[in-house]
């Protein structure tokens, strides 16, 4: 049982200058204790929250003592419980959460529980913004038709989440149409670098759960799985190995003509060649004074993308500044502290780039980028190649743009896209692309009328300070009208694009390209038609729509002609910092952040009119394709299963390297030809209907359908084809990813996966873990693993293995064609974190591999059968 907080010696109280007090708070330097002072910041917002939790049941002495000796402990894989203060959802992540959450009400009422126990504790804010879908563009109306067709295609998920609002405590749900999760909620309105409690006990504010933008305002958070934030809503801590820090040391100051963006960019390329997964990234150096609170956002908003678990930004005078911008009711100096490891980057050195054609991380200088698109062009197909055949590299598909002749090349620019969380949040590259529109439109340059061009800020204070400025006008003359307020084409949600531009593309094998302002462009995500995809700074984005093509040096070539026939270059429209700043100076005013705060507690028409009961059991319909009872909890017991044995497993999927979340379970759109798209035409749904397997994450039978689905998944047991299809071993046919599975499973075969080298990058995607467990894959055999993904396939039941140092499937000769038997202790007390287990195959082949069992939870999960099970027992079995 819980115990008095053993530092209550140190909590002192927080006076107000005229009287009275703020609060009180456990004062660090209050423990006398030296090795805090070199603690990194973001160790030293663990080591307070360990304190204040601090009970000797969940949180204990010694576990506070493990974060201040940090410098000696962090090297050796030490275990500690993480309390957070907050879970910040958005509603693809969400939807799926609250389905979880009233399914384990029916599962404690089932065990004889109170299922009013399965109510969040710390509050949880879930932002309905990964809905809108980009169907109309171009078009002063297309705010209010995307979102009332965002409302036809979600009522009924949208109804799911309002009831939950009202079913749950402690749970806002924020309507749609309001602003991206990151920006709004994360960083321009809910995140304090100081909150309080009913007590009166004040803290620093540690919140996480898709909020990284957050860690530039000194506020540490990080992504995790749904199933983990659904477990941390229930009480459970987080337990965590306490991490190393990196830290990244900025100097000088950026050139006039490099962005954010640009920026950004750099430091993800840089991060991913340290390698910085599992752990925390600290900024610190003369060279972070020079950065915006926006800027500083956009770096940290990326941390998923250089594998990192946060990139934090300690408090300073610009994060109290910022605090005052935004309507928060003032300096910190810098002192170097001791890191794990460090990096160095003098700002100055960053030049105007973009990252493509497929992950974020491959970063391309703009002066390179026509020679490494040709490169890209004749490379054989992976993260840099697409084996287009030199005498095809020329081809122009012809074709009728609504009776107007028109052409494709490839690389031809078809979707071009502000959007996404990374830079929507950041005035100055979003004013930075108006002016340049502005640019563009006096002297007369037009976008192809071909290509799909859309604006979708994070929040409406973007729109304010547009219209403030007097350049939206510019941007839709460009055909960048704004189409909704949410996450859009970085998700998938860039809807259709036209039918004659399709054919094109499809029939001519065509490599199309897009380029959007977002911070994802993994295969398949942005649009199936898309091969190519760049992540661009806002500007970028116009200036390329304008060029309509990547394959063009700025430098030498035009990017059009003008209203009198003269060639237009980049440098004739690209702003000048200083054009910039006057523009963001003159236009962004606090009182437009407290006006779209308020738009909150009126919410959305077509939303307040949604009529949802009030029972706070949920009524399931079997008939439902959005919302589905899961199984996960199906003949459930009190006694807890045990590990499970993996005997003469065949291999489902052989994958190389960087296999994605988006691999694993895509977000986007809905192949006609998929088993997900045949399960919804059974059920009675159109094609038109179907919405994007982002939509669906509440129905496990679309979602496990969907799960490795998608268009460009390499299996190298296809040797070489491209699709969301494999083997099956048994017979030698070639099935869909599904329908192989669900024939190993009605034969009682357990599968497993062999992959390269970070296994589940990109988003923290519960459904990447689930989708897996439900196609019966007991396994998953790694050189490496992205951290959050690691976690969520344990909290599924699933045995995380990596290869040891040098080995990989390739090496040890695997095909993928044996069968595996993983010689696992039976049981879990005999099982150890990080341990060296053999796994043998039936070809007399055996090697050995270290179970990613990171923590004695995470085992206590495994023996429970999955992390929900583990919390539903133990909520039964508690006294409290």
């Amino acid at each position: 049982m819980a115990a008095q907080n053993a530092f209550n010696t140190i909590l002192k109280t927080l006076e107000k200058p005229d009287g009275g007090e703020f609060g009180k708070y456990y004062c660090l330097p209050a423990l006398n204790d030296p090795r805090i002072d070199k603690l990194p910041y973001c160790i030293k917002i663990l080591l307070e929250s360990a304190i204040r939790n601090c009970d000797e049941f969940q949180v204990k002495s010694k576990d506070v003592e493990k974060i201040i000796d940090w410098e000696n402990t962090s090297p050796k894989q030490v275990e500690i419980p993480f309390m957070p203060a907050r879970v910040l959802l958005q509603d693809a992540t969400g939807v799926p959460a609250v389905v979880d959450l009233a399914c384990m009400r029916d599962a404690m009422n089932k065990l004889g529980g109170d299922s009013n126990k399965i109510n969040p504790l710390v509050p949880v804010d879930l932002v309905i913004d990964h809905s809108v879908q980009v169907d109309v563009a171009g078009s002063e109306d297309a705010v209010q038709a995307n979102m009332e067709l965002e409302f036809q295609r979600n009522k009924e998920r949208f109804a799911f989440l309002k009831w939950g609002s009202n079913a749950f405590d402690n749970m806002l749900v924020v309507p749609p149409g309001l602003g991206i999760v990151h920006q709004f909620q994360g960083r321009e309105k809910e995140s304090h670098t100081v909150t309080d409690d009913e007590l009166g006990l004040a803290w620093t504010q540690n919140t996480y759960l898709h909020t990284t933008m957050i860690d530039g305002l000194g506020v540490a958070g990080w992504g995790v799985g749904g199933i983990e934030a659904e477990a941390a809503m229930l009480g459970q801590p987080m337990s965590m190995v306490l991490p190393g820090v990196v830290g990244f040391k900025l100097l000088g100051k950026l050139r006039d003509d490099v962005t954010a963006t640009d920026l950004v960019l750099t430091v993800t390329q840089m991060l991913r060649k340290h390698g910085v997964v599992g752990k925390f990234v600290e900024f610190y150096g003369e060279g972070m004074g020079e950065l915006s609170l926006a800027d500083r956002a956009t770096i940290a908003n990326m941390s998923p993308d250089y594998g990192a678990t946060m990139g934090f930004f300690p408090v300073d005078h610009l994060t109290l500044q910022y605090l005052q911008l935004t309507g928060r009711s003032d300096e910190t100096p810098q002192i170097e502290k001791v890191y794990s490891s460090y990096l160095e980057l003098k700002l100055e050195d960053v030049e105007p780039c973009i990252s493509g054609p497929k992950r974020p991380h491959d970063r391309v200088p703009l002066q390179e980028m026509k020679a490494d698109w040709h490169a890209c062009l004749d490379n054989r197909v992976g993260f840099k190649g697409f084996a287009i055949p030199k005498e095809s590299q020329n081809k122009v598909a012809k074709f009728s743009f609504h009776g107007t002749p028109a052409e494709l090349r490839h690389g031809d620019v078809v979707i071009a896209a502000i959007t996404s969380c990374t830079n929507t949040s950041n005035p100055s590259v979003m004013l930075g692309a108006a002016v340049a529109a502005k640019k563009a439109c006096e002297l007369g340059l037009e976008v192809k009328p071909w290509i799909k061009t859309s604006l979708a800020p994070g929040s409406g204070v973007v729109t304010r300070y547009l219209q403030k400025s007097g350049l939206q006008k510019y941007l839709n003359q460009l055909g960048f009208h704004i189409v909704g307020y949410g996450c859009t084409t970085c998700i998938g949600n860039s809807g259709d694009i036209d039918e004659s531009v399709a054919s094109a593309i499809s029939e001519n094998d065509m490599v199309a390209a897009a380029v959007l302002s977002g911070n994802r462009n993994f295969e398949g995500r942005v649009h199936p038609l898309t091969r190519a995809n760049y992540l661009a700074s806002p500007p970028l984005v116009v200036a390329y729509s304008l060029a309509g093509t990547v394959d063009i040096d700025f430098e030498k070539e035009p990017i059009g002609k003008g209203k009198d026939g003269k060639e237009i270059f980049f440098r004739d429209i690209w702003p000048s910092s200083e054009e910039v700043a006057n523009v963001v100076q003159s236009s962004l005013l606090p009182d437009m952040f407290k006006a779209t705060y308020q738009a909150i507690t009126k919410g959305n028409p077509m939303w307040n009119e949604l009529s949802v009961p009030s029972s706070n059991l949920y009524a399931w319909d079997s008939t439902s394709t959005y919302n589905h009872e899961p199984p996960y909890f199906k003949d459930m017991t009190m006694s807890p299963p045990g590990p499970h044995r993996v005997k003469d497993a065949y291999c489902l999927l052989n994958f190389g390297d960087s296999i994605t979340t988006d691999h694993v379970s895509p977000a986007g759109s809905i192949h006609k030809d998929s088993p997900a798209a045949k399960f919804l035409l059974e059920h009675g749904v159109d094609r038109r209907d179907f919405n994007s397997y982002g939509s669906r994450r509440g129905n496990d039978e679309v979602m496990a359908r969907g799960t490795f689905a998608n268009i460009r998944l390499v299996n190298k047991l296809l040797e070489g084809e491209v699709g969301p299809k494999t083997i099956h071993i048994p017979t030698g046919e070639k099935l869909s990813v599904y329908d192989a599975a669900m024939r190993y499973n009605t034969a009682g075969q357990d599968t497993i996966i062999l992959a390269g080298a970070e296994y589940g990058s990109g988003s923290s995607r519960d459904w990447a873990a689930k989708g897996p467990m439900m196609l019966g894959i007991k396994a998953v055999i790694a050189k490496s693993f992205e951290q959050i993904h690691r976690s969520n396939l344990v909290g599924m039941g699933i045995i995380p293995l990596c290869f040891k140092p040098g080995d990989d499937a390739d090496t040890l000769g695997l095909t993928g064609h044996e069968r595996y038997t993983i010689n696992l202790p039976n049981s879990v007390s005999e099982i150890r974190p990080g341990q060296d287990v053999t796994v043998a195959t039936d070809t007399s082949k055996s090697f050995s591999c270290t179970v990613r069992f990171d923590t004695e939870v995470e085992l206590a999960y495994f023996n429970h059968g999955g992390i929900l099970q583990y919390v539903i027992r133990n909520l039964i079995g508690s006294k409290q």
